[in-house]
């Protein structure tokens, strides 16, 4: 890759380090792809060396680094070059388990071969040994930990079970098991328990259910599996994520088998997903009956109380990059009452609200924060409606029990509230006419076909069971 256009170089007088150029890099990189794309994908790359022009960069990963070549290596050179002089090249690999060797390397490029007083660039020192451990699995944001989290009363038990677990590392705990929606703070949680385990010197393993099966894979093609095995069964505390999305029976075994060992060594095991065990139905049943006999908590939505300290919180941090930067306390009321999704939305407010004062150079009034996070704001969300919940409101409403509505029974007074029940587990949830049918007492999916399509029918030809079906929807979504 050659470098294109004019490009800013170091002070001949200065020294650089490492640090310093990837950090500015860095930021370049964020500004341009955003918080969450930055953190995905290069949270873990680390500037190893720059020797002739050619940068060095590693990842933790085979994935990140196919990724990051195949989607953001241009990125990467733009954002190095307009901070070094003389880049020409970069380079990715994927680096050991082992603490690299300290290094110094020529900043000299061929680009400038007149240019001997260019100072020394310190490559990566070496690393400690909880650094160290740190890189199996996907890599840690450092600001993700309990010192930067947000409490309140949505989330204070899943908070006080992850600061137990990691304040005593010796006692016992069975697996915990936290699950909420998108942008509650799940990650969070599970990054700073990652970061107080590290800390505490124990050998940590932070994966996503997509590194995982990556990892697997990829052991399993160039016959490593069983140090794969071996090696996920040595750690001390095992932080596993996403695991909605885990997929493949022969990896949901292997995982049941890690998790089995773990757990019947008296290891740690912290997990998270967008929903309960019992709901994970792409899961294995015996990983979701492993994962059910843990404790498992709901981190609920967050309430207007804990959006404002999160709010207060996010300007703290973004006055330290802008000291001249003023959000009026009703500013921020207006955002935390009409932004009422998530943390990750609370985020882009705030992100929106300095760009605005920014560029509009003017005092932020209410009108100005609403004209900026317009596309923010939204009409609350429904509330996620379980199978479980439909089939006690149905049972309950037309008099009949939740093992009827399950059970063979043919009468008239359970089959038409059971093919309503079916109705509405297809209009008010996300699961498939398979999964639907498995709930409803293991029936096939043709059966909830021919359910759906029998109520719809009699809803457009009966305006009062159509009320009444509404009232349902009503009652299930307050």
């Amino acid at each position: 890759m050659s470098a294109k256009g004019p490009m800013r170089a170091i002070p001949k007088t200065a020294s650089i380090s490492v640090e310093e150029v990837w950090r500015r890099g860095a930021e370049r990189l964020r500004v341009g792809l955003g918080e969450d794309v930055f953190n995905s994908w290069f949270g873990g790359l680390r500037l190893e060396e720059f020797i002739s022009g050619r940068a060095r960069f590693s990842v933790s990963t085979r994935f990140l680094k196919s990724w990051i070549e195949a989607h953001y290596q241009e990125k990467l050179f733009s954002a190095l070059a307009a901070e070094l002089d003389g880049v020409i090249a970069v380079e990715i690999h994927v680096r050991s388990n082992q603490p690299s060797p300290v290094r110094l390397a020529d900043t000299q490029s061929t680009a400038a071969p007149n240019d001997a007083a260019r100072p020394t660039l310190l490559v990566a020192k070496r690393l400690s040994e909880g650094e160290a451990r740190a890189q199996l699995g996907s890599p840690l944001d450092r600001r993700l930990t309990f010192a930067t989290f947000i409490a309140g009363r949505a989330n204070e038990l899943a908070l006080s079970l992850a600061r137990k677990l990691s304040d005593e590392p010796g006692a016992p705990t069975p697996p915990l098991f936290f699950h909420s929606a998108v942008g509650l703070g799940k990650t969070h949680l599970l990054q700073a328990i990652a970061h107080a385990g590290i800390a505490r010197r124990q050998s940590v393993a932070y994966l996503t259910a997509e590194t995982f099966m990556y990892g697997f894979v990829n052991a399993l093609r160039s016959q490593a599996a069983i140090a794969f095995k071996e090696h996920l069964r040595s750690i001390d505390l095992l932080i596993f994520d996403d695991a909605q999305f885990l997929q493949g029976r022969v990896i949901q075994n292997e995982f049941g088998h890690a998790l089995n060992a773990l757990i019947d060594a008296g290891r740690k095991v912290v997990i998270a997903a967008d929903r309960p065990p019992s709901e994970l139905d792409a899961v294995d049943e015996r990983v979701r009956s492993r994962l059910a006999g843990g404790i498992c908590v709901e981190m609920r939505g967050l309430d207007e109380g804990l959006r404002l300290k999160i709010l207060e919180a996010r300007l703290a941090a973004a006055k330290l990059a802008h000291p001249s930067l003023v959000v009026p306390h009703e500013v921020l009321l207006f955002v935390a009452t009409a932004v009422a999704s998530n943390g990750r939305d609370l985020e882009g407010a705030i992100n929106r609200l300095v760009a605005h004062a920014q560029l509009a150079g003017q005092p932020m009034t209410v009108a100005a924060a609403e004209a900026a996070v317009r596309d923010l704001i939204r009409s609350r969300e429904p509330k996620r409606v379980k199978i479980e919940d439909i089939q006690k409101r149905v049972a309950t409403h037309y008099n009949v029990s939740r093992a009827d509505l399950l059970s063979s029974r043919r009468t008239a007074a359970v089959v038409m509230p059971r093919q309503i029940a079916m109705y509405l587990a297809k209009s008010l949830t996300l699961r498939s006419l398979p999964e639907i049918g498995r709930r409803f007492g293991g029936r096939d999916h043709t059966t909830v076909l021919h359910a759906v399509r029998k109520i719809d029918n009699l809803c457009n030809n009966d305006a009062a069971l159509r009320e009444e079906i509404d009232l349902l929807k009503r009652l299930l979504q307050e």
